[in-house]
């Protein structure tokens, strides 16, 4: 399962009375004109501080059982706090490739943060403050070549062809490449990334540290090939990958919208998230076909959903020059699944909340582009499935708002079309693959899955958990194909070369920016 590490030595009742060293950050009438990330970090003295604040708790240390790819937090912290960066993030890098993306992006407060003991009488450890700073040291001191040097093993011979470069598609394939067997990575967009480049703004998550990612995969050897839609006509299909490679792994993510069916849903100025995000957050080479980037200087912008992706909307909205900005929700605050702290931020930069209402009808004016939204009130009743309190129509409640752009988050399903594609290969009802839930292997030899595509949409480091699973198991069987080429005596096929007709490279050097709009008087936001 998980190494314990064990406790280490200190004075606890000293160490909790360390206070909480607090994260600089830019200010809300600064950070609404800008895409760089709202938390500026700790530095090597602060983060040392707040290193210290981990009291070393005994076996079973609560913040290891609940990280879902059970980081050695405690030892981490204690070379942390001793100044010992390179040492704190080898204790991560154990069980994680992305400290950088989950330092950022996880949400602590659930999972390891809010384990945290410290949290019974002071405010818990920020481990995931602590964790990013690490992954930014190693890269900013340029220590990641010589240890992954250190890591990376003989060629194998072995080849694995991995679909999708998300959080599971990259953590598998660094993995995979550093045990010394050949990847290829596919990916349907022009760079690679998947959710990490087009589904995570810049204000969380800069380019530049997915850019890092891709890089450090390159380097042990992974080749991407992008603009390529896997299972799509004029593609390889995952039979033919199948027929090329030792190990196929399907890592595509569930980036299928949820609809609403409500009368207008698709009039013109009514929007996808993830087609907003794209839009608003990277640049136009690397728009899907046919995307355009939306007008909204000065318009009205209603976002639908509770979840992370609605808080990212809005506050992407804000900072591409929205007038006004609302979030329309059918529950109440205390029933939103999105991060507490990220509709704190959007509340700083202006952001309204509609809350128990939900959108009935979105209407168009005489262009035939949105103008209006009918909202009708709600109520909340018994618990659900959930665990949630439903929401319930109050009738005769409608009321009509004026809105130049709405935006549907209400969140996404993996792509039944691929899994239908594959002939053989098992899925739920919702069109999730499945799998072996300790191998990640699906009910095709030599294919696995891992990440959304199983899960359907969860976090990154639930991806990455299962793609830790899924590549130990490649592993695994690569190993035993190699022996059975051995003892027959039969010479093993080599890796593929360049896939006829696919282009390669496509994950050298870029530079992903968003550019900053002009300020405008701040009365229009706040």
């Amino acid at each position: 399962m998980f190494e314990i590490t064990g406790a280490r030595h200190i004075d606890r009742r000293e160490h909790l009375l360390i206070p909480r060293v607090p994260v600089p950050k830019q200010p809300p009438e600064q950070r609404v004109f800008n895409f760089h990330e709202v938390y500026l970090g700790y530095n090597e003295e602060t983060v040392k501080i707040e290193a210290a604040r981990c009291i070393q708790c005994p076996e079973p240390q609560a913040c290891l059982t609940a990280c879902p790819v059970h980081n050695d937090i405690p030892l981490a912290m204690w070379h942390t706090a001793r100044g010992d960066f390179e040492e704190g993030y080898k204790a991560f890098r154990k069980n994680s490739t992305m400290s950088e993306v989950c330092g950022r992006v996880c949400p602590q407060e659930r999972l390891c943060q809010g384990s945290c003991v410290v949290g019974a009488y002071e405010p818990p450890v920020y481990i995931g403050k602590v964790e990013y700073f690490l992954a930014d040291w190693m890269r900013k001191h340029d220590k990641m070549p010589a240890l992954l040097e250190k890591e990376q093993q003989a060629p194998t011979g072995r080849t694995v062809a991995i679909v999708g470069s998300g959080p599971a598609g990259l953590h598998a394939a660094e993995m995979l490449a550093l045990k010394g067997h050949h990847v290829d990575v596919y990916e349907r967009h022009p760079k690679p990334g998947g959710l990490l480049m087009y589904g995570i703004p810049d204000f969380k998550l800069e380019k530049d540290k997915v850019k890092g990612i891709v890089e450090r995969c390159e380097r042990a050897g992974v080749r991407f090939i992008c603009n390529t839609a896997v299972n799509t006509p004029g593609n390889p299909y995952v039979e033919d990958l199948l027929y090329e490679y030792d190990a196929v792994l399907i890592a595509i993510g569930a980036e299928i919208p949820a609809t609403m069916g409500t009368e207008g849903e698709d009039t013109p100025g009514v929007w996808k998230s993830l087609d907003f995000l794209i839009a608003l957050n990277l640049p136009e080479e690397m728009y899907p076909p046919g995307l355009e980037r939306p007008d909204i200087e000065g318009k009205t912008v209603m976002v639908v959903g509770g979840g992370d992706t609605s808080s990212d909307c809005v506050r992407s909205a804000v900072r591409a020059g929205a007038g006004r900005v609302i979030l329309s929700y059918r529950r109440s605050e205390a029933e939103m699944p999105g991060r507490e702290e990220d509709r704190g931020f959007a509340k700083e930069e202006g952001v309204e909340y509609e809350f128990l209402t939900q959108p009935v009808r979105f209407i168009p004016g005489p262009d035939g582009r949105l103008a209006q939204v009918e909202l009708r009130r709600m109520k909340l009743g018994e618990p659900d499935k959930s665990g949630r309190r439903r929401p319930i129509p109050i009738p005769d409640s409608e009321f009509v708002t004026d809105v130049d752009i709405a935006v549907l988050a209400l969140g996404f399903w993996p792509d039944d079309k691929f899994a239908k594609a594959t002939p053989g290969m098992e899925t739920k009802r919702w069109g999730e693959i499945k799998v072996d839930p300790e191998t990640g292997m699906t009910s095709r030899i030599g294919l696995w899955a891992a990440g959304d595509a199983v899960n359907g949409a969860d976090l990154v480091v639930t991806a990455m958990a299962g793609a830790r699973k899924a590549a130990d198991s490649i592993h695994q069987y690569l190993l035993a194909l190699s022996k059975e080429y051995e003892e027959l005596g039969v010479e093993p096929p080599k890796p593929p070369e360049k896939p006829s007709g696919l282009e390669l490279g496509c994950a050298q050097t870029f530079i992903v920016t968003t550019p900053a709009r002009k300020p405008v008087k701040l009365d229009r936001i706040f």
